[in-house]
């Protein structure tokens, strides 16, 4: 499984909101033009944000918040948000020869490893939160 565009565009739009609602309406065309995205994408990523009670959108042009404390957002949070996430990671080929030793025995050789990757992707993204990506691009004003 490759990890698709909307976990890095979801973040985009965290930090959209985080930086500009204080200032103005943070609205899906707002953040449309700063990922060079459709709006109509950004509606759709923000109901999947609001589903999982992490931003507030204000029906019209009322604009998005963030509904928690940016500490307590992690990049697990908004992973979780909107990818679809299975115990099952990493997909196997289908049909493997199951009268080659490897083959017959894939899912015993590599299943126990593959977990303990998919464990630390997801502990290391519990590791960054939304305020640390915040302070980050501070920089850059």
């Amino acid at each position: 499984m490759q990890i698709t565009a909307r976990f890095t565009l979801a973040i985009h739009t965290m930090l959209c909101i985080a930086t500009f609602s204080d200032k103005i309406k943070v609205t899906s065309n707002f953040i449309a033009k700063s990922t060079n995205s459709n709006p109509v994408i950004i509606r759709r990523l923000l109901g999947q944000l609001k589903d999982a009670n992490l931003v507030e959108v204000k029906a019209g042009v009322g604009g998005a918040f963030i509904k928690k404390d940016l500490k307590d957002i992690t990049l697990f949070n908004i992973f979780t948000a909107v990818e679809a996430v299975s115990d099952n990671f990493f997909n196997f080929h289908d049909n493997p020869n199951c009268q080659c030793p490897i083959g017959k025995n894939i899912h015993s050789i590599l299943d126990g490893h593959l977990s303990k990757i998919q464990v630390a992707m997801y502990d290391e993204m519990k590791k960054t939160n939304l305020k640390e990506l915040l302070e980050e691009t501070k920089e850059f004003f």
